[in-house]
């Protein structure tokens, strides 16, 4: 879909009404009515825009408790796609989704580096055509790409400042992948945008103030609140990898020394049970360590259990800061869950200063792998459903 025609639905969408389909469908038009607040003549007026748009169809009659029984309404989740693409720092991954998140096809490159900002633009653009060409999707029928970048991004201008992993800064993914396509393109930090899908898919109901981590290569944090991205003053809120736990600590890919990130990545760990496992000459991965820690060994499932007390360190540091209703926790590291959650737990629960921060909801993602993937489409749903 052009870049015009998208602005257009924007401002059919500006209103209420479609999100209440979305979040209450099977809905009547009296329904809405009642509901929202606004009234019937307008509800109908926008559902016809909808419907002509392709975006909302109608169902089977509804219940009526007298009079003619409604017609239901629904969204059409099959009218229109987007791609979403999870961008570094190991790997760029791509998929084609419909407006429920339903995947359809899927590309994954590795990143070899080192790479220019050039490289980096030119892996994305040809894991967007392969999208393309695997979808045979009428190209207007997307609705644009949303980009999951590592580091630290300028949403306004979609410019990645800074990606400290793959030593690139200042690059220009939207200008460019605009110009190339033709498409809407959102770019966020992963985390961010993991944040976004975790509050749009996870299952997590009204929970409208959560912040969700991802730990991984890198470490990183989205804060919602009231259904929208927290971003701060300069745009960098939820670093929660570069908070400073230790003075003296090791030296961060940032050049801050003891950041959080230092302890908790993948990295991080796969460098402290290289210390630990005496008896092997290979640098094993933290994923390695975990499956020594599965079959037994007892320095593993404690150097898995002192990774989840730092973690739970880190995020007693964000309760007290944000006060957030939930917490979901992503990436690589967490699929080692079965050793550091309950220290997790243990940690809030002895740190916390009140009994309702003690309550804290902290959980594993259910998005899995593709939570950050599904972020990623999120960036152009929300801009759909909720322009405001």
């Amino acid at each position: 879909m052009q870049r015009g025609t998208f602005q257009l639905m924007k401002s059919v969408n500006k209103s209420i009404i479609l999100n209440k389909i979305r979040t209450s469908e099977p809905i009547s038009r009296a329904q809405i009515a009642k509901e929202t607040g606004i009234t019937p003549p307008t509800v109908s007026s926008i559902v016809k825009e909808l419907m002509e748009q392709g975006l909302v169809t109608e169902s089977a009659l509804g219940h009526s408790s007298g009079g003619r029984k409604p017609t239901m309404l629904h969204i059409n989740s099959g009218a229109f796609y987007v791609i979403g693409v999870d961008a570094g720092p190991e790997t760029v991954e791509c998929i084609l989704t419909d407006l429920t998140g339903e995947i359809f096809h899927r590309t994954s490159s590795l990143l070899k580096k080192p790479l220019t900002n050039e490289q980096f633009i030119s892996v994305l653009k040809e894991n967007i055509y392969t999208i393309l060409r695997l979808s045979n999707a009428n190209q207007e029928k997307i609705i644009g790409i949303g980009i999951a970048m590592h580091g630290v991004v300028d949403v306004d201008t979609g410019t990645s400042l800074v990606a400290p992993i793959l030593h690139l800064t200042n690059v220009p993914i939207k200008e460019a992948l605009e110009e190339e396509f033709g498409f809407t393109v959102k770019v966020e930090n992963d985390a961010r945008a993991m944040a976004l899908g975790e509050s749009w898919f996870g299952g997590h109901g009204d929970d409208g103030s959560m912040v969700a981590v991802n730990i991984g290569r890198g470490v990183g944090a989205g804060v919602v609140m009231n259904g929208k991205l927290y971003h701060g003053a300069h745009g960098i809120a939820g670093e929660f990898g570069h908070m400073i736990v230790d003075v003296n600590g090791d030296t961060c890919e940032c050049g801050n020394r003891g950041c959080l990130q230092t302890v908790i990545s993948g990295p991080a760990i796969a460098e402290r049970g290289k210390k630990r496992i005496t008896d092997s000459d290979a640098r094993l991965t933290a994923k390695e360590l975990f499956d020594l820690a599965q079959n037994g060994s007892e320095a593993c499932i404690d150097l898995f259990r002192e990774t989840g007390r730092m973690i739970g360190i880190g995020l007693i540091n964000f309760i007290h800061l944000i006060n957030p209703k939930k917490i979901v926790l992503g990436g690589g590291v967490m699929k080692s869950e079965k050793f550091m959650m309950p220290v997790i737990l243990e940690t809030i629960r002895q740190r916390a200063l009140t009994a309702e921060a003690k309550q804290t909801k902290v959980a594993v993602t259910q998005l899995g792998d593709d939570a950050t993937l599904l972020g990623a489409v999120s960036l152009l749903l929300i801009e759909l459903f909720d322009p405001v």
